[in-house]
């Protein structure tokens, strides 16, 4: 089951002022009330990752890939691409050359 993030929305107790986690299935309501002192609480958004495993020949042709869309000026591709396996710097610096502002 997912978790989710909940924080108050005004005055809350200990357990909500900040922010708490609970799982919940994904077909649940979004809670509006502490569990704890029933103040009102609104779900996060909440960061999260994940992990893609590739092979070392993936590795390198994705390395490729991206090196080819940055050779040919094609930044944004390049930055997609970076993104997704997980190279955020290099996904970074070719979304700025891309003209999108970071």
């Amino acid at each position: 089951m997912p978790i989710y993030e909940y924080r108050a929305t005004g005055k809350g107790c200990k357990y909500c002022r900040d922010r708490f986690e609970i799982r919940q299935s994904i077909d649940a309501k979004p809670l509006t009330e502490c569990p704890k002192c029933q103040a009102p609480v609104r779900k996060l958004v909440s960061r999260f990752r994940a992990c893609v495993s590739e092979t070392p020949d993936e590795v390198v042709e994705t390395e490729r890939k991206i090196r080819d869309h940055e050779e040919e000026g094609r930044w944004s591709h390049a930055a997609e691409l970076a993104d997704k396996t997980g190279l955020e710097d290099r996904a970074r610096e070719n979304y700025k050359k891309a003209g999108y502002e970071m």
